[in-house]
């Protein structure tokens, strides 16, 4: 899955892009929770980034799913 794939679905879910480093986009929510997604142009987002991306927004899989 790509990185701005990603970002979209949790914007869906309050999140923001904070800031911008590089290809690396700093997300973050109002309650506090955060988390950084890269985008490589090409580029996907293995399994293991994608579960980790997840525990860090506090999301189930099934969650992230509904927000596609």
């Amino acid at each position: 899955m790509a990185g701005t794939k990603v970002i979209s679905a949790l914007k869906k879910a309050g999140f923001f892009v904070a800031r911008i480093k590089g290809a690396h986009h700093f997300l973050r929510h109002r309650d506090g929770r955060t988390t950084v997604v890269p985008v490589l142009s090409g580029e996907v987002i293995r399994p293991t980034l994608l579960t980790k991306i997840l525990r860090d927004c506090d999301l189930t899989k099934e969650d992230f799913e509904g927000l596609l």
